[in-house]
């Protein structure tokens, strides 16, 4: 599994969905929704971001922005204008006041707002749930992140327009790819730029021989790697392997392993039925003692207790 898939991979399987928000001004959201990952994308007019740390941001037509929960945040055409709805926990929708807004704001199939013809339009993708291998990536962004149009353009846009308002067959699955398609593209325009504090793992895909080690170990961690056969593989000494791969990613390869196998553990027991054993063999480890035994030394809690914590 690719580094970036593996970000989305968990969360998806707890949920992502996207909408067209359509507004005139004077219009401002509240969004407490606590979501891991959401993505917004300017297709007309303007709207400010305002976290309540940090900066705010004004978004025009052509710019993305990229918030990382739980902490809430505030969108509106202007900073000075109230909160007029607030999303919560599960899309739940509601006045300032606490009353029920589920449903009044509705404008047509994934269409949210206040006019359908409204000057401002924004699509919007949310994922719902945070896994261990997502967050493996998702820690080294900021809680805000904005690409403007004038250093990256969306491919995407017109056909996501199109997409989002349909209701046929299958659409949910068409719209999963396509958000991820766009969070991904964001997320590489985002580590591409020389300032960007990617994680090590990630500057060290672009490694000749790091990088294709890294696949290696993400591509197939139930494989029984050894340092001799990566750096078989890579066509380097063991120890060339084991020094190369150290500088540049922080730790061993065994080590890395291992935390992957583990954070591919931990989310396939929160997002699927498997039985402990099916897992432990999914992820490369001989029983499910052995990977037992692991994830209680790295995680602190035993792989039943951390099924158990699934909300």
């Amino acid at each position: 599994m690719d580094a970036l898939a593996g970000l989305l991979e968990g969360p998806r399987a707890r949920g992502a969905f996207m909408i067209r928000a359509c507004f005139e001004p004077p219009w401002c959201v509240r969004i407490e929704d606590r979501a891991p990952l959401t993505v917004m994308l300017m297709v007309r007019g303007e709207a400010w971001i305002m976290p309540d740390a940090g900066e705010r941001v004004r978004l025009t037509a052509g710019d993305l922005a990229i918030t990382r929960g739980p902490d809430p945040y505030t969108c509106a055409d202007d900073p000075g204008t109230a909160p007029q709805a607030v999303i919560g926990p599960g899309a739940e929708c509601s006045y300032p006041d606490g009353r029920s807004l589920n449903g009044v704001m509705d404008l047509g199939v994934r269409t949210w707002g206040d006019r359908l013809d409204g000057s401002t339009v924004m699509l919007i993708g949310t994922y719902l749930w945070q896994g261990e291998v997502s967050g493996r990536l998702l820690d080294a962004l900021p809680p805000l992140l904005t690409l403007t149009s004038d250093v990256w353009d969306c491919p995407l846009t017109p056909f996501l327009m199109e997409e989002i308002v349909r209701d046929e067959p299958g659409q949910e699955v068409v719209l999963d790819r396509l958000l991820d398609l766009l969070v991904i593209a964001a997320l590489r325009a985002w580590f591409s730029r020389p300032e960007a504090a990617a994680p090590a793992w990630y500057r060290a895909l672009a490694d000749p021989v790091v990088g294709r080690v890294l696949r290696l170990l993400q591509d197939d961690p139930a494989h029984p790697w050894t340092v001799a056969s990566l750096a078989a593989k890579a066509g380097v000494s063991r120890a060339a392997l084991a020094r190369r791969f150290t500088e540049l990613v922080g730790e061993p390869p065994m080590t890395y392993l291992t935390g992957w196998r583990l954070a591919l553990a931990a989310d396939r027991l929160r997002d699927s039925e498997a039985t402990l054993e099916a897992i432990a063999r999914q992820v490369g480890y001989g029983s499910a003692f052995a990977l037992s035994s692991a994830f209680k030394r790295v995680y602190g809690v035993s792989p039943q207790e951390h099924r158990g914590r699934v909300a």
